[in-house]
């Protein structure tokens, strides 16, 4: 099986549309099309339903995406293992897209400095996958907002994100901050919840994005107000191209790692873990793992 048809009809599955997965792939579109169908043939089942206006999995489609899944990430598991230039360690890492874009791109980038040495891998997958690919032994280490709770796994609260109301505008309160330029960003079901024990009259957002940097673009071009981290933020508070709502509430997410509880690269994880911080101190020893 060759693993750029699984990977192009993973594009195809995630982008809903043919043009937009050869976009991805910087590939023709008729290039795309032959792929999925030449993957359909050699499975024996057709995996898209082509509507007028959508592309839908079908039932033998849905079953693929999971098992395409950990193919391709085993196959870069094993080629990290094999053949990383040498390295005596690894590491596999994986995190939610809202943290890589908050906590986590700092945190990687403190991991290159101070072990050079490691050869590491990174990605963003959902949680579910994170999790999924934590128990197949295809990720050592992940980073989620909401973990499962798997006896397996151990689960660690490495850092808190403060989340602020920001807008285009000064000197407006919440309640018309909360109005119809709102924007509600997907922290999670327990933020949902806490949003709506904290604003219980405020009308239901019309506008509601996956991760930060989607409501951050769509402020700076439409305006608007969202709740955002500080770390996103702080710069463009300062330079007033953003505001803050001086009466809204601060709210917060915890940021957890996610690794075995008995594995043999826990001496390595912890000493990464303690990265995360970039106000803890980091020692000669931590890197006796090398």
């Amino acid at each position: 099986m060759d693993l750029e048809l699984l990977r192009t009809f993973l594009e195809v599955n995630r982008t809903r549309h043919f043009g937009g997965a050869a976009e991805a792939l910087s590939l023709t579109q008729a290039a795309v099309s032959a792929r999925i169908k030449l993957l359909e043939s050699i499975l024996g089942v057709r995996l898209f339903d082509r509507l007028r206006r959508d592309i839908r999995l079908t039932p033998e489609g849905n079953r693929l995406v999971k098992h395409a899944d950990v193919l391709i990430a085993g196959w870069r598991k094993a080629r990290q293992e094999v053949s990383f230039g040498g390295a005596q360690q690894q590491l596999a890492v994986g995190g939610s897209l809202r943290l890589w874009d908050v906590l986590l791109q700092d945190w990687f980038h403190r991991v290159r400095q101070h072990l050079p040495k490691l050869a590491i891998s990174a990605e963003s997958r959902s949680s579910e996958i994170l999790t999924r690919h934590l128990l197949n032994g295809l990720l050592d280490l992940a980073f989620m907002l909401e973990p499962a709770q798997v006896e397996t796994l151990q689960i660690e609260d490495v850092g808190v994100i403060d989340l602020v109301l920001v807008g285009d505008r000064p000197s407006v309160d919440t309640e018309t901050a909360l109005g119809d330029n709102y924007l509600m960003v997907d922290w999670g079901l327990a933020h949902a919840l806490e949003h709506r024990r904290l604003f219980p009259d405020a009308p239901e957002p019309r506008i509601r994005v996956s991760h930060a940097k989607m409501a951050l673009a769509h402020i700076f071009a439409l305006g608007g107000f969202a709740y955002l981290p500080v770390p996103l933020v702080a710069g463009h508070l300062d330079d007033a191209s953003l505001h803050l709502v001086e009466d809204a509430p601060l709210m917060q997410r915890h940021a957890y790692a996610v690794y075995p509880l008995r594995g043999a690269k826990t001496k390595l994880i912890r000493s990464c873990l303690k990265l995360v911080s970039a106000e803890v101190p980091f020692t000669l020893e931590d890197t006796d793992f090398y």
